[in-house]
């Protein structure tokens, strides 16, 4: 089975070799190459602007970058680090508001979680802002649990 495969594979190419004047190679696709810059530029502001789907899905603000980031992982590295440093965030934001939760027994958590809040909003708009000029990105006080 295996050099009946090769032999197919070999008379393919000399098929396109002799008869369009193409090599193997040229069927390969780089897509690091293919995709244009602009693109890569709005998929690294849309997978920090994705975040807010958190407020429209359960747990849309954790799916989304990480579905970014699993489609664009071999395709851009600028979308996928984008992606990883919105998921990072995410992540990091559910531990602050849990212990912002927790701190409402003391009264401090009517003013962490709008704190915590209005704070995200800021910044995952300034993430968005800075992507989308191709800057690479990285959110203050985030645990980086993916790298």
């Amino acid at each position: 089975m295996k050099g009946l495969l090769i032999d197919h594979i070999l008379s393919l190419s000399v098929l396109l070799n002799n008869q369009m004047k193409m090599k193997m190679d040229d069927l390969l696709v780089d897509y690091n190459e293919q995709l244009p810059e602009e693109d890569k530029r709005l998929w690294g502001m849309l997978a920090h602007l994705s975040t807010f789907l958190g407020a429209v899905i359960p747990v849309g603000n954790i799916i989304a970058p990480l579905i970014i980031m699993s489609y664009y992982q071999n395709k851009s590295k600028f979308v996928s680090s984008q992606a990883k440093e919105a998921l990072n965030f995410q992540i990091s934001l559910l531990i602050y508001y849990f212990i912002a939760g927790l701190s409402l027994l003391v009264f401090v958590g009517f003013f962490l979680i709008p704190f915590i809040f209005i704070t995200s909003l800021i910044i995952t708009i300034l993430a968005a802002l800075a992507a989308n000029k191709g800057e690479d990105y990285k959110y203050p006080l985030t645990m980086r649990f993916i790298k």
